[in-house]
């Protein structure tokens, strides 16, 4: 079973609103970079499970809120993390390291 969460249209609200910190990854099927970063998020939400929620949301399975666009993602792979609905922070590309993703969210923890 996956540790990270799947994050839609009409669960994203609900998601952000946490009173953990979220990190979200939007990405695509056809996208070279954010096939590089997936399995880096998907390990990193076993290491942060009880602490953080990680999700993943496919911008082209989710286009009826434009939520990507709403918080400003203009290319993918974006990573945002969130704390009480707000952005904190904000990757943009696929070559971020584990390390930096998970201390970087856990600060808000």
């Amino acid at each position: 079973m996956e540790k990270y969460s799947i994050a839609t249209d009409e669960n994203f609200q609900e998601l952000i609103n946490s009173d953990k910190p979220v990190l979200v990854d939007f990405w695509a099927e056809w996208c070279g970079p954010c096939k590089m970063i997936g399995p880096v998020v998907e390990a990193l939400a076993e290491d942060v499970e009880g602490q953080a929620i990680v999700a993943k949301m496919d911008v082209d399975a989710n286009t009826n809120t434009n939520v990507p666009a709403s918080f400003g993602v203009r290319s993918i792979p974006t990573i945002l993390i969130f704390k009480n609905g707000e952005v904190k922070e904000k990757f943009v590309g696929g070559n971020i390291p584990k390390n930096q993703l998970a201390q970087t969210l856990l600060k808000y923890v």
